[in-house]
This record gives structure tokens, sequence and C-alpha cells, in this order.
């Protein structure tokens, strides 16, 4: 690129700029933090040199196959050390990740792989069969597979194995570094529940930026100890695995989230942060008693993926935790808005503590602007009562939505990322999600936040999740239904539910109907609520 001089004749060079990206942590850390431990899983403990090593063997071996900048490389994977070696060795051959949601079935993973034009995949042994499935239902030319063995498997025998790839790797190989911070970085492809999933770009200076947004929010210190519970799948799991580096610090593999794996990881090894959905609160927070362990010491967590209920939070807080709910899109590089604390709160306790938890914050550093606007594009007054949509502005945005230039320019009309997402804000700035905009209920002619009946109902101390939607109604047009999870042992009638909501909610918002039965998740712990809402319009009662 040619450089260009300011007013005073001064031009950029490679002694005063470099293009932002990520790569450059771990570069740092294997000089810096050489043989400080990068990355821990089972009996897998690589210091900061060794994984330096095995990503250049990574990036020249893909080279070597004939992988090209620009080119894609796919993964489906779980929370393993392929995954995170894939997040810098993917990109330092030139190539661009794109990480795939391991539970989807195989005709999303043959639509990604066909519409993301990905040359190879590595794939986990447990998800061989579903990746050949997927391949078997492909349109375009089908990529190669690499098998990745984790502990505790056995090859499958059909395919080059990773270690094999590496093998054939050189530990020394030079990276290839962006020319230009613009470059594409990952290809994130969104969960797809109003149609076909939309492939979601990033550039190597959004995920710079937001390596160091995260460290700003969690209020870090160098050497922090992470464990990988929001997959590497979801906007590459919040930029947390590039992050890491940057503060010399340990990477815990999660491959299973269960309440024991958590525990168990923050007594053995010391975790001081984590992030996750409100349901993984909720599962360390109804932990059976033999799977809990003790530590002494206050994990940082970030909460994120759907409002949590205060409820939750004050039942989570107690337990050795410091929340802070934090909020974004595919779209944002993960979190784009975080509840800040502010010190003038710390006095606060109980439920006024946990209400201010759950408001969903201001803009992070590094996110230029968010705000709510009305349909014309104008912020909604700070008055806690009008709502508008949240929308974001700056270089925590994606580049766009790959191979679809009309829903780029959809979501990106008048200037802000649209989000979908209905909120109110306070005087002081920080705003709250209400609903999602197709989630609002409308009865009767007044406006029903979902999130705030979900919050009544979590109040109930039988309720372990729940979720509310809209059910069709001759009467009121819509009424809201709620849908249960009941905590295990516990039993409440669905009369006892209503009457509790009462007593928090005007009665038209109360629900109408209550079904006690397990609500459907994606792999990241959000509710489908279209999947209830199916349900919902055939309930005769």
């Amino acid at each position: 690129m040619g450089w260009l001089a300011d007013e005073a004749g001064l031009q950029k060079c490679a002694a005063n700029y470099a293009p932002l990206t990520p790569l450059s942590h771990l570069q740092r850390a294997a000089d810096v933090f050489a043989d400080r431990t990068a990355v821990v899983w089972k009996s897998t403990r690589l210091t900061y040199a060794e994984y330096h090593a095995r990503v250049s063997q990574l990036a020249s071996a893909l080279a070597e196959t004939g992988i090209a900048p620009g080119d894609v490389v796919a993964t489906l994977l779980p929370n393993i050390p392929a995954q995170a070696e894939a997040h810098f060795g993917v990109p330092a051959c030139g190539a661009v990740l794109c990480t795939i949601n391991t539970r989807l079935e195989a005709a999303s993973v043959a639509y990604t792989l066909d519409h993301s034009g990905a040359k190879l995949v590595l794939v986990d042994t447990a998800l061989i069969p579903l990746a050949e499935a997927a391949l078997a239902l492909m349109e375009a030319e089908a990529p190669r597979l690499i098998e990745v063995v984790d502990h505790g498997f056995t090859a499958t025998g059909r395919h080059q194995t990773y270690e094999t790839l590496l093998a054939d790797g050189n530990p020394f190989a030079p990276w290839v570094m962006p020319q230009d911070e613009w470059e594409s970085i990952a290809l994130n492809y969104t969960s797809g529940t109003t149609g076909r999933p939309k492939g979601v770009v990033y550039h190597h200076r959004g995920a710079y930026l937001g390596t160091m947004a995260n460290v700003i929010g969690w209020r870090m210190q160098l050497f922090p100890v992470y464990l990988t519970i929001v997959p590497l799948f979801h906007c590459n799991g919040w930029c947390h695995t590039w992050m890491m580096p940057m503060m010399g610090g340990t990477l815990v593999c999660c491959r299973d989230i269960t309440a024991k794996a958590i525990y168990d990881a923050i007594a053995d090894e010391g975790i001081t942060h984590f992030g996750g959905a409100p349901i993984v609160l909720n599962t360390v927070i109804n932990a059976k008693p033999e799977d809990r362990r003790t530590f002494d010491h206050i994990v940082e967590v970030f909460t994120a993926g759907a409002p949590p209920p205060a409820a939750t939070l004050a039942a989570f807080e107690p337990l050795g935790f410091n929340v802070t709910q934090v909020y974004g899109m595919t779209e944002t590089y993960g979190p784009a808005a975080e509840c800040l604390w502010k010190p003038e709160w710390d006095a606060v306790r109980g439920d006024e503590r946990a209400a201010l938890k759950a408001r969903t914050g201001i803009a992070m550093a590094m996110m230029e602007e968010i705000s709510v606007i009305d349909p014309q594009g104008q912020p909604v007054a700070r008055d806690a009562q009008h709502l508008g949509e949240v929308a974001f502005r700056g270089n925590l945005v994606m580049k766009g939505y790959y191979r679809n230039p009309t829903a780029t320019a959809e979501a990106f009309q008048g200037g802000w990322m649209h989000s979908g997402d209905i909120a109110f804000r306070h005087p002081d700035g920080y705003f709250k999600i209400s609903d999602r905009a197709k989630d609002i209920i409308i009865s009767g002619g007044e406006n029903i936040s979902s999130v705030e009946v979900e919050g009544a109902l979590m109040h109930h101390p039988a309720v372990s999740l729940c979720a509310v939607v809209a059910k069709p109604d001759a009467k009121w047009g819509e009424v809201p239904c709620a849908f249960v999870e009941l905590k295990s042992g516990a039993e409440v009638s669905e009369a006892d539910l209503i009457a509790h909501c009462r007593t928090r909610l005007a009665g038209f918002k109360c629900p109408k109907l209550v079904v006690f039965t397990e609500l459907p998740k994606t792999s990241t712990g959000k509710i489908q609520k279209f999947e209830l809402r199916a349900v919902a319009k055939l309930l005769d009662r």
C-alpha cells in the first residue's frame, strides 16, 4: 500500500506503523513469556514457546498443502488445544478462519462449507461422522478433512491426523502478517434462526481491539487463568483466545460444560476468569453437592447471550463470583457493551444490587458509540421509559456479511449497525435490553416485555430456567405464555406461578399459560424462542 503524507510532510513507514493484529500478541508472548504455561487440557500443558512453535508448524503445514492467503480454513472442534492453535495458525498463513458450530446438523454444516468455500477442515474425531455426512451433501467441491484426535479418543483411520499434519510443518517458519489491518481474519456464521445463516467477516484491526476491550472491561492484571466455557466457534470465543497471550495468561480448555468441570477447574487450576450465558450461571447455582469444590478467591465472570435475571445474579455471586453483564452480537466481535460497576454502588445490597447488575450497560472501550435510537435514527430520551433499537458504530463492528451485500446494506442503514434489540436508557446513560423486537408481546394494544415476565418467574425458588413468548389469543391478540424448567426435585403448580407473578407484575403482563418442559437451547445456551413460539401457536387452552 502507498503511504500518505500529512500536512507536515510526515509519512507512515516501517519505523512508526504496523497493522494491528492479534497475531502480534502470541509473537510477543513467545519471547516475553516463553516458559510460562499457555494452554492446559488434561495432560497437555504447553508453554508459550511450545504454543508458538506448534502454531508455526500449523501455518507452514497449511501452506504446504496449498492453502493460500485469503483461502478459508474451517474447524469443527470443541474447546480443545487444536482449536486455540487454529485461531493463530490459520491467519498466520494468511488464510481466514471459519469456526463451525459443533451442534449443527449435517445440512447446516454443508451449507456453511459451501457458502464459505472452505478448502480444508480440522475435525474432532467425535465429529467425523457429522463432517462426512455434510461433505456428502455439498454442492461445491468438498474440502479436505484433517482429523483431530483428542485425549481419550482413537483415530478413525479414514483421514490424515492433525499431529501428522503438524509434523510436516516448520516450528521456525515466519508468519504471514497482514499488510492492511482491514484484511479478513475470521468468518463466523450466525445462528440462522430466521433464515439462512449469514457469514460475519472480522478484520485484524477489530479482533485486536476486541482483545484490548476485554482486558479493560474485566479489569485484568497480568497472568490470568481463563476457562474456555464460551465456545471458540462463537464469536471466536469473544476474542479471549487471541487476548490471553497479551496478558501472559493460561488458557484452560473445557470440552464439556458441566458444574463439576467448572468447579474442578477453579479448584485445581486456579481459574480467575470465565464467560458464559446465564444458563451457565444456573448450572453452577444448581450443582449437586458432590460436584462442588471449595476455592479461596473471587472468580470474575462475564455473562451474555440473554439478559440475566436479577434472581440468578443474586444467587450466583455469593458462591464466590463477581459477575459483569456484557452485551454484543456476532457482528460486534462478541462483547461490545458492559454493565460497568460504579464505586458509589458498593454499599448497595440485595435485590437493588442485583437489579443494578442486571442493567445491560454502556459502550465498552474500543467501541466508538452505542445508542438507543428511534425509527428515524434519533437517540431516545434517557428517561428509563422510551424504547428504541440498540445500534452500534465503530471499529468493533464487522466488515459486513460475506457474499450478501443486501443484508450488509440493511444492517448498516443510516450509518449504524442495527441490533434488532429493543431497550430503554437510564438518565446516567446505562441502557437495558427490554426484548428482541420479535419477542415483544402485544396484548390488547399494550407492549409486554418477555424479559420482564421471565425476571418475575425466576424469583420463584422452584424455577431453574424459563422463557416467555406470545401465544395467539382471540380476545387480546396475544398473551404471555411461559415455558418453565424446574429445579431438580422441586414442585410448583401453574396456578402458583401465575399467582407469584401477580405479586410482581401488572395483571395483563402475567402468563396466561404455564408449560413445564425442558427448554430448547443453542450450543451457547441461548433459549430458542422461535421453537417455543411454534409450540405456543398450537396450544388450545
